[in-house]
């Protein structure tokens, strides 16, 4: 009777969190399309609802009117961009917090958002945008994981610990450098742009841009998608992973170099947007459980809807439009701590 009892219980469990899948993905649908509809120029949703309808059927045509420039040449290529990113930011961070055992790990401590940081405030010092800037956040960002990988390597093995101290060393370096960048910055044009970029903004989205991010984003997730598995097992005491035929050194590497693509293109197209990768797998993790096969497409869900959210308040709550780091920090710091705070009661009380 008790097996019994037991078995519905997983099995009802197991139904609810397949069905939390659905609702994830319907609400993302949801945030999109309020975040396409709200702004200072509203467009109805039933009208963005039929400009997108009337664009899929028909790609050849140019939008004429004033609201499908708006829907098609601005808010679409800037939501798309936000929940791109979001995903990328939120799925980074459940994948390091798997490889590092340590649900309080995020991007920022390979050093990745300070090397991407500086390498596009270097491109906006130097008066190069677009592509250039772009290439030099990714560039910057990978030459840290290196720098990383190069400082923890001792004796031919990679311990943990020396991971994270090298990371730490390296982001400091980088954020010193950052300093140093502003320190000589001409206060009347390139320091206010390299101030504003480092906080965050989907200001400057275009199709373009999407074009230029998505590839390394999606390849980055498409890596941690196909190591899923292996990241349960990455999970598990080191000694307990070799095995079970882990190649734990190989195979950390290969997530080191996915959250480097999706956390230095995020940070060469907006700028350096915190709390995501931290918060987020947290709260996702709460909802799903620890299992990964689950864990990241509910990161990925939740990051990307979390990140169009917050961008849609960033440019609609005040006349000028507030930076998403500021609002990620004001929002995550205590949400965060309301979620630690739950996951230490719950798991005390079992």
């Amino acid at each position: 009777m008790s097996m019994a009892l037991n078995q519905t219980s997983r099995r009802a469990q197991l139904s609810l969190r397949l069905g939390v899948f659905p609702a994830m993905a319907a609400g993302l649908a949801l945030a999109m399309l309020y975040a396409i509809s709200a702004g200072r120029f509203d467009v109805p949703w039933i009208r963005v609802v039929e400009i997108l309808w009337t664009r899929a059927w028909d790609l050849s045509g140019s939008p004429e009117t004033m609201d499908e420039r708006i829907v098609e040449l601005v808010r679409l290529p800037r939501v798309l961009l936000a929940a791109v990113s979001g995903a990328a930011l939120a799925v980074g961070g459940a994948a390091l917090q798997g490889v590092f055992r340590n649900p309080l790990v995020s991007p920022q401590i390979l050093g990745i958002s300070q090397g991407g940081a500086f390498g596009g405030a270097l491109a906006i010092l130097l008066g190069y945008h677009g592509v250039v800037l772009l290439g030099m956040s990714f560039v910057f960002g990978m030459f840290a994981l290196v720098l990383v990988g190069f400082l923890s390597r001792i004796n031919g093995r990679t311990e943990m610990l020396t991971v994270i101290l090298a990371g730490m060393i390296v982001g400091a370096f980088f954020a010193a450098l950052v300093s140093v960048l502003q320190f000589i910055a001409d206060p009347n044009t390139s320091l206010p742009a390299i101030v504003y970029w480092l906080m965050g903004s989907f200001s400057t989205a275009t199709w373009a841009r999407l074009g230029l991010a998505v590839p390394g984003m999606a390849f980055g997730l498409a890596i941690v998608w196909l190591l899923r598995y292996r990241l349960n097992l990455l999970a598990l005491d080191e000694a307990e992973a070799r095995s079970l035929g882990v190649n734990p050194d190989r195979e950390r590497w290969f997530i080191f170099v996915a959250a480097t693509l999706m956390t230095g293109t995020s940070v060469a197209v907006a700028g350096v947007i915190g709390w995501i990768g931290l918060v987020v797998p947290h709260a996702a993790r709460l909802i799903v459980g620890e299992d990964h096969r689950r864990l990241i497409p509910a990161s990925a869900l939740l990051g990307a809807t979390y990140l169009v959210l917050i961008d849609t308040f960033a440019r609609n709550l005040t006349a000028a439009e507030i930076p998403l780091g500021v609002l990620t920090a004001l929002i995550g710091a205590p949400v965060f701590a309301v979620l630690l705070r739950q996951h230490f009661k719950r798991t005390g009380a079992a």
